[in-house]
């Protein structure tokens, strides 16, 4: 990239992560030495989205958010400083040979971690739109076992600041908005999102954790036929997946509700709210084949998935019914 400082006092040290959002390096404060993450998108991109995500960063602040450090433009680069965290979900799942234990799961959702984190967001007025275990970091020294929700390049105002009216209703958005093994339901079928959404990613993002995998996870996802697979998966595949696990899990309603409910099922299973959370133990060494779902005899067979789940051409209007009936068994939206 040519560059070797931005904002007069940060210096760039090794690259850390890219992607289809730009690329991101970690960085020191020469004045102050404190650990940074500097953020850089092309400032000639088509579609520049780091302005965005520092407007929304600048409306978050508060626990569970990075701090913003700097924002402006370096050469041809526009970059975004913020306070250096720790790890992804991701990262500490693959680490913990990928499976959590209940008892780390239940921590992740509780207040102290991911509910809390999407309800700030949510009461800041907007919605985050691309839940995942790489958008969920750990903090690090006095904050390692705080969780840290981050990326904010495609949150979306979902009403109106002052007179908090929502956004219209539209449909038929030709793609999915966010990670396709998380978005929800609603976000297959075209829709606009809402809080909701952003509540049944969390879901998926839960399951995945407990169980190791999810049936749709690293299937195909570039074709309309393809999306309309998983949507299926989804909508058939989600209960049976939990059939194993507490009934707490089955139900994903409103913040308040999602807290109560794990609290009382960690009271019930005896397990104590102590912040140690898998990575913190020691784990002896195991080889986990990539294409088995960790704690079972199972493989992710794709063509028996694709096989198993093919939908004729009509498939979206089935999900469109059925996802309506299991909206009215969950009782009311969060909007």
């Amino acid at each position: 990239m040519g560059i070797v400082r931005v904002g007069g006092k940060y210096r760039l040290k090794e690259r850390i992560g890219s992607g289809s959002f730009g690329i991101v390096y970690r960085g020191t404060n020469i004045v102050s030495k404190e650990e940074v993450a500097i953020k850089f998108e092309s400032a000639d991109i088509r579609a520049p989205q780091l302005q965005h995500e520092f407007e929304v960063y600048k409306s978050l602040s508060g626990v569970g958010i990075p701090s913003i450090r700097w924002f402006g433009t370096e050469c041809d680069y526009n970059a975004l400083v913020l306070t250096q965290l720790g790890p992804t979900l991701e990262d500490l799942f693959n680490r913990c040979n990928r499976r959590f234990s209940l008892n780390t799961v239940l921590l992740l959702a509780d207040q102290m971690a991911c509910i809390s984190r999407i309800e700030r967001v949510h009461s800041s007025h907007f919605i985050h739109r691309d839940i995942k275990p790489t958008n969920f970091l750990i903090g690090v020294g006095p904050h390692c076992n705080d969780v840290y929700i981050i990326d904010f390049g495609l949150a979306k105002r979902y009403r109106d600041t002052t007179t908090h009216l929502h956004i219209p209703f539209q449909k038929h958005h030709s793609f999915i908005t966010g990670t396709t093994s998380y978005a929800s339901l609603n976000s297959h079928l075209g829709a606009e999102q809402s809080r909701r959404d952003d509540l049944e990613a969390l879901a998926y993002v839960l399951i995945y954790l407990l169980c190791g995998s999810l049936p749709w996870y690293g299937a195909k996802a570039s074709t309309q036929k393809q999306r309309d697979k998983i949507a299926q998966m989804k909508l058939h595949g989600f209960s049976s997946l939990l059939t194993e696990w507490p009934n707490e899990f089955h139900v994903f309603l409103d913040y308040a509700y999602l807290r109560r409910l794990f609290h009382d099922l960690r009271v019930r299973e005896r397990l104590e709210n102590d912040n140690t959370f898998d990575w913190c133990l020691p784990r002896p060494s195991l080889h986990v084949d990539s294409h088995q779902i960790p704690g079972s005899n199972t493989r992710l067979d794709r063509k028996t998935i694709s096989k198993d789940n093919d939908t004729s051409a009509n498939s979206s209007k089935r999900v469109l019914r059925s996802h309506t009936r299991r909206q009215h068994q969950l009782g009311p939206p969060v909007l």
